[in-house]
């Protein structure tokens, strides 16, 4: 293990707010220091640092743009210096997700989801590998989505690149797996977060009366799925996704 205090270090991309944030409060429920990356929201990321350390686990707050590679070097140097390290990576970060008819698409609309699906895990895990490799132990958890099965219309440029990520996460997984490092990736379904604040009620019950569950999910059962990854239950999985949706992507 990474750090002095004998437990694992997971750091939390995206983690100030909505689910990052949930992501971040269930890894230290099930014992992990909590490393949280933010960009913008340095109160929201201050205050969860707080939520966690009242439940008497390490957390500690850093701010960094991970499209960056040499922010992304210094948040993997600066967490090792509080931390001893990464053992869990969890990719969550995400930026604007514009509905765009096909004529409204451009390249640039297509590269800036890519900067957080693909340019973004890539970065990141090359900084984290090296330790990964020494300590022979590693899980990495990218976020991915159910639209990639679904096909959403108007959003083909986010669509494509969460397709791509599934991709490199099962290309990942096959490379590193004699190396006890080990990457998965959970594909939510709609969890409403203050992204979706402006979701009316009719939105909501059109998309859960297709559902076979019937129902909304919350942050929480994404969350508890990705603590169990890294888990020692967990430690014979990689290169799988994990739809958890309530049922949306059944064939």
């Amino acid at each position: 293990m990474s750090a002095s205090n004998g437990r694992r270090t997971a750091l939390i991309t995206g983690a100030s707010r909505g689910l990052g944030s949930a992501i971040a409060l269930e890894q230290a429920t099930v014992g992990s220091n909590v490393a949280i990356n933010y960009f913008n929201s340095s109160e929201a990321a201050e205050r969860l640092c707080q939520r966690i350390q009242q439940t008497g686990r390490h957390a500690c707050a850093f701010k960094v743009d991970v499209r960056n590679e040499g922010e992304v070097a210094r948040l993997v140097r600066e967490v090792a210096d509080v931390f001893g390290g990464i053992d869990i990576l969890v990719v969550n970060a995400t930026g604007p997700q514009p509905l765009l008819s096909i004529e409204e698409q451009t390249w640039e609309s297509y590269l800036d989801q890519l900067e957080f699906f693909v340019k973004s895990p890539l970065l990141l895990l090359k900084h984290v590998l090296p330790g990964m490799k020494d300590r022979g132990f590693g899980r990495i958890i990218n976020i991915g989505s159910e639209v990639f099965e679904l096909g959403n219309p108007r959003f083909a440029n986010y669509v494509a690149a969460k397709e791509a990520q599934l991709g490199l996460t099962r290309s990942w997984a096959r490379e590193l797996a004699p190396t006890g490092i080990r990457v998965n990736l959970v594909a939510p379904g709609w969890i409403p977060t203050d992204r979706h604040a402006d979701a009316t009620q009719d939105e909501l019950d059109s998309y859960t009366q297709d559902v076979p569950m019937k129902r909304m999910g919350s942050l929480r059962d994404i969350a508890k799925i990705v603590a169990f990854l890294p888990s020692d239950a967990a430690g014979f999985i990689t290169g799988q996704r994990f739809s958890v949706n309530r049922g949306n992507t059944l064939a």
